[in-house]
């Protein structure tokens, strides 16, 4: 997910894209409030719809192909099966509703409905959720024409949660507009002065303690050594903040207020992180496109061309 990163209010009560930009301690709820209960009530909906049928079903998918038509659940979970069948549609119908987000950049009319990070939530959750119901359908036992089409599903969601990661890297208002550097630099010198008001540790002593590299070394990086730097940077910070909140204990700083300053050194460290690496996190996210797409167009195909014969067979 999106390191969350906060602003001070711009001077005078003026409105600018980077006090738009999403999430951070003083906006955050006004922010979310709109979109996260029932965000949650579809990724509840959706483990426990997971849940149900992998709990239901174990015992018949783990049989192997010559055991299963002797299972009293055959019936039902087949692909054919009355309940197989049934996923079929609701794994069809999930992915009809994943294309939704990319063709709303094309159809002004939808365009307009809701916020992007709305639709970029919903369709991150379909986009992962789908692909159970598919497995749940297909029984666990891809061969064919559908087993292709499995498997280029599987490469698709994989392309699409590292395309996720690489939007994250790109910080962009509530209106998915991408932040400029100039605000971005802004943000970073707001963390910087929270943190010199804190009277507890400086930014200098923040960006050592979570081990930033210098703008020299990061445009001396080949582009995957800057995508490995920038995973690797991500995975530890979590463990450098615990660290910074036990070497802050020694202190005696109040926990209220030791918490804060830990949460800002790590939003600042977040922030400064993806200053460094703009330029390779804009270039990387550009060139995913050109490697999910061809993967989506594929899938579709496939999808409708499986759809179609099953039609044409009389399993609906």
């Amino acid at each position: 997910m999106m390191e969350t990163t906060a602003t001070l209010p711009p001077a005078g009560g003026t409105e600018t894209p980077a006090s738009r930009l999403v999430a951070g301690p003083a906006n955050q709820p006004s922010v979310r409030a709109g979109r996260r209960p029932l965000l949650v009530l579809c990724v509840c909906a959706a483990v426990a719809l997971v849940l149900a049928f992998g709990l239901y079903g174990l015992d018949y998918y783990v049989l192997d192909q010559a055991h299963r038509p002797f299972s009293p659940k055959h019936g039902l979970l087949r692909p054919s099966g009355q309940v197989g069948i049934r996923l079929g549609i609701l794994g069809f119908v999930a992915f009809c509703l994943v294309y939704l987000y990319p063709l709303r950049k094309q159809w002004r009319w939808l365009g307009r409905k809701g916020k992007t990070r709305n639709w970029l939530d919903y369709h991150v959750l379909l986009g992962l959720t789908g692909p159970l119901i598919i497995s749940f359908h297909s029984s666990f036992k891809f061969h064919g024409l559908a087993g292709i089409a499995y498997w280029v599903m599987a490469a698709l969601v994989i392309s699409g949660i590292v395309g996720r990661y690489f939007y994250a890297q790109v910080p962009r208002t509530l209106e998915a507009a991408e932040v400029s550097l100039r605000e971005l630099k802004t943000i970073s010198d707001n963390f910087q002065q929270e943190l010199l008001q804190s009277g507890v540790i400086t930014s200098t002593e923040t960006l050592k303690i979570f081990h930033l590299p210098s703008p020299e070394q990061v445009d001396r990086m080949s582009l995957f050594l800057a995508l490995g730097q920038m995973i690797k940077l991500d995975l530890v910070r979590p463990i450098q903040s615990w660290r910074l909140g036990r070497m802050l204990q020694a202190t005696h700083v109040d926990p209220v207020e030791l918490k804060k300053v830990v949460k800002i050194a790590r939003q600042q460290a977040a922030i400064s992180k993806k200053i460094l690496f703009l330029s390779r996190a804009r270039r990387v996210f550009h060139l995913w496109h050109v490697v999910h797409r061809p993967f989506s167009y594929t899938f579709a195909i496939l999808v409708i061309i499986h759809v179609t014969i099953a039609l044409l067979l009389g399993f609906f």
